[in-house]
């Protein structure tokens, strides 16, 4: 029986270009060996992670999210929660188009963004779940996170990320801390902070210096915690990102590894983002999904600091290997007739 591709895409992302390639882009997916349909989302609340979920309950081998940042999120979160998950590919027709930046899939050409799928190359990705949500990319809570609700959609379209520089330049003035109480992997940071971020890529905003060293597959969200709030240290931060990512050793950034963080906010609110959109309000709490979701992603051209070197079945036998470790005698016979 030939594989099925249902390819979820919204009509309304950036320049409306995708429309125009969707023919070409279906017989792509059908010359990849997939019986490919198309799905046009609509403006009724969750379409596509409906459409996304209905679509693996039913049996398709892949589900293809083309849209913006925000129309990936739902594909995944339509996926994530499903005991056995097609494999997803991603035509970025947004905004940012973060994710797709992050995996070196083509942002300006939706039709060359379908044909990496004809490369046959996948990476196991890490996803984050916050509450009873998903995330792919990035998410964040503080007054510099919740620009992007503020950036109309017709500015988004036409000056892409920039848009939000300039939105985010009327903020800083604005900024002002919030009291926070997060706790992570072998820490915990209490007080006033403008923001925090839990990346899964190195790409946040159409920056890729932000998170230098971030790994797509290795189970841990890189955290950063911006402590201050006064303009002119904002700018010089800014300045320190731009420059080579020269902010993670900063006194004024708590940069670090985790796989989970619990985030309450302290006699304030504190509204969650999740991939650019608002995800609900602290508490809560954040953990990261190693190897969840089978992405197509152009292996080729990503540098190796991206992923893991080990595969799943390595990873199988180390562990294995490491409980056979555990169960062996603290000293063994041969090592004891030698002694004696």
């Amino acid at each position: 029986m030939r594989k099925r591709a249902r390819i979820i895409y919204n009509p309304s992302s950036g320049r409306e270009a995708l429309k125009n390639d969707l023919v070409d882009i279906l017989a792509v997916f059908e010359q990849a060996g997939y019986e490919t349909s198309a799905y046009a989302t609509t403006p009724k609340p969750n379409s596509a992670k409906d459409e996304a979920n209905r679509a693996a309950k039913e049996g398709f081998e892949l589900i293809v999210a083309a849209g913006g940042d925000g129309t990936i999120n739902e594909v995944v979160n339509g996926l994530a929660g499903l005991k056995k998950r097609p494999k997803m590919a991603i035509i970025p027709a947004g905004t940012t188009n973060d994710f797709a930046r992050a995996l070196h899939i083509p942002r300006e050409d939706p039709l060359a963004a379908a044909k990496i799928v004809l490369k046959k190359q996948t990476i196991n990705m890490d996803i984050g779940m916050a509450g009873d949500n998903y995330f792919i990319n990035i998410a964040g809570g503080g007054l510099l996170t919740e620009l992007t609700y503020d950036v109309p959609s017709n500015l988004k379209s036409i000056f892409g990320y920039l848009a939000y520089l300039v939105k985010g330049a009327e903020l800083l003035p604005q900024m002002k801390p919030i009291e926070m109480d997060l706790k992570y992997d072998g820490g915990e940071y209490k007080g006033k902070a403008s923001m925090f971020l839990l990346a899964l890529t190195n790409s946040i905003g159409g920056f890729e210096q932000i998170v230098p060293d971030a790994s797509l597959d290795d189970g841990k969200f890189t955290m950063i915690i911006v402590k201050t709030s006064n303009l002119a240290e904002m700018l010089h931060l800014m300045v320190l990102v731009l420059t080579g990512g020269k902010h993670v050793d900063d006194p004024r950034i708590i940069y670090k590894k985790t796989n989970k963080l619990v985030a309450k906010p302290v006699n304030s609110k504190m509204m969650i983002n999740l991939d650019g959109e608002y995800g609900g309000d602290a508490p809560m709490k954040f953990v990261d999904l190693p190897r969840h979701i089978e992405m197509f992603a152009n292996v080729d051209d990503m540098p190796n600091s991206l992923l893991t070197t080990e595969t799943p079945d390595m990873i199988e036998a180390e562990r294995k290997f490491v409980e056979k470790v555990k169960g062996l005698p603290d000293e063994l016979p041969e090592t004891k007739k030698k002694a004696e």
